[in-house]
């Protein structure tokens, strides 16, 4: 697997290129943060990305918690009329 590592200033400055760059490829990139910490941004097919959810939902308490506060809380319908319509 090919890895790219890069600073985080070009992740800021080219954040659309860098994110094609890395789904186009294949490449993991390492973004290096400014306090020496790494970040990986790693493309996933669409099979991977569906079992990657799907172990997240089983395996991270603090995610199921959120989606069943989710689900147990208001749902408020979205108001557009102060915002225009979405053809404006």
């Amino acid at each position: 697997m090919a890895i790219k590592t890069i600073p985080l200033s070009r992740l800021e400055t080219e954040l659309r290129k860098t994110l094609h760059e890395c789904a186009e490829s294949g490449e993991t990139v390492v973004v290096e943060l400014p306090d020496q910490r790494l970040l990986a941004i790693q493309p996933l097919s669409p099979q991977k990305e569906d079992w990657s959810i799907d172990e997240l939902l089983q395996s991270d308490p603090r995610f199921q918690a959120l989606v069943a506060k989710s689900k147990d809380g208001r749902r408020n319908p979205f108001d557009l009329r102060d915002r225009g319509s979405v053809n404006d």
